[in-house]
């Protein structure tokens, strides 16, 4: 189960690289509109959630430490936050439907959210890839404190 967790973190990890990719193709499709989203928001609101919550699940049944399950939990909150805040950032704009300076602060919210789950996912990863690696059959239960002969 350890190297599930592996592999669904690494899965995770490639879906948001994608979410970025398909920001970038919606901010730069010319001319621009809701449809130039699209596969940000299938991404995004679709396969994101799913493998977040199949991180977490995942975590717990490879029998994770309980940092590792609430950091596996941790990107489930900041996804669901990401709409709302695209939301708010949508609700700043004035009424010919231009963005504010708020707005578009708003929205910058919505990126650095997006990193920030990113680097949390990037945690998650390395602590389980480190789980899947088997311990050596001596080093099990030894315990050692420093300048103490062990």
């Amino acid at each position: 189960m350890r190297k599930a967790l592996v592999v669904i973190t690494a899965l995770l990890l490639v879906a948001f690289a994608f979410q970025f990719i398909f920001a970038a193709v919606g901010g730069f499709t010319r001319p621009g509109g809701d449809d130039a989203y699209a596969l940000h928001s299938v991404n995004g609101m679709a396969v994101i959630p799913v493998l977040t919550v199949l991180t977490a699940v995942f975590a717990a049944l490879a029998k994770a430490p309980g940092r590792i399950i609430g950091l596996a939990i941790l990107p489930i909150g900041l996804v669901v936050l990401q709409p709302l805040i695209a939301m708010l950032a949508e609700a700043f704009t004035d009424a010919s439907g231009v963005s504010t300076p708020l707005g578009l602060t708003i929205g910058g919210l919505h990126a650095l959210n997006g990193i920030i789950a990113v680097h949390v996912v990037v945690g998650v990863h390395r602590a389980a890839r480190q789980l899947a690696v088997p311990v050596p059959a001596g080093a099990a239960g030894v315990v050692s404190r420093e300048g103490e002969p062990v």
